[in-house]
């Protein structure tokens, strides 16, 4: 069983979930956000009042705030392969007000699994599915030549949260079309 709560942000609803024990968050999406919910195996039932939630919610409190609360505050369990999980480990070290690029967390993965080099594409698709969003900060993933794509909420929710944290815009853009990893 998976758990569900909403949370009202400055950029809109935020739905929450957990495991059935209410011991790790799983999952967090925005409204109308792309895989929403999709790595959760079975329906969510709405539960308000546990206290992972209560504390989730807290920690997105100051994170709205212009706070920097620390990833490791919260008990994360989001659901992937090992891939997948490589790659959302890698984005939760990308520091407050800094970004990276789909290129540099394939060299990091490579170096990781041993391998002389990864795909870009591959570490886009894996970012593109962290069921954590926001918390663990596909957000903070660009492309190579500065372009602000591959974000499953939007790219303007992807300029948003990125201004919130600080980070230097000058050198980032919205791709005309297409995308550039």
């Amino acid at each position: 069983m998976y758990y569900q709560t909403r949370y009202l942000s400055p950029l809109g609803v935020i739905t929450l979930a957990c495991d059935g024990d209410g011991s790790h968050l799983v999952g967090l999406w925005t409204e109308g956000q792309k895989y929403h919910g999709h790595t959760i195996p079975e329906a969510m039932v709405e539960k308000n009042d546990i206290p992972l939630f209560a504390t989730a919610k807290k920690w997105l409190d100051r994170y709205f705030a212009g706070e920097k609360p620390g990833i490791s505050e919260l008990p994360l369990a989001p659901i992937g392969g090992e891939f997948r999980q490589g790659v959302w480990n890698i984005l939760r070290e990308i520091p407050y007000g800094k970004v990276i690029t789909y290129g540099g967390i394939a060299k990091k993965m490579a170096a990781k699994m041993g391998k002389q080099s990864m795909s870009s594409q591959a570490v886009g698709g894996a970012v593109g599915h962290n069921p954590i969003s926001i918390i663990v900060p596909c957000h903070r993933v660009v492309g190579s030549n500065g372009s602000l794509t591959g974000f499953a909420g939007g790219v303007q929710m992807k300029i948003k949260l990125l201004e919130l944290e600080g980070v230097d815009m000058s050198r980032l853009f919205v791709p005309k079309k297409g995308t550039a990893l």
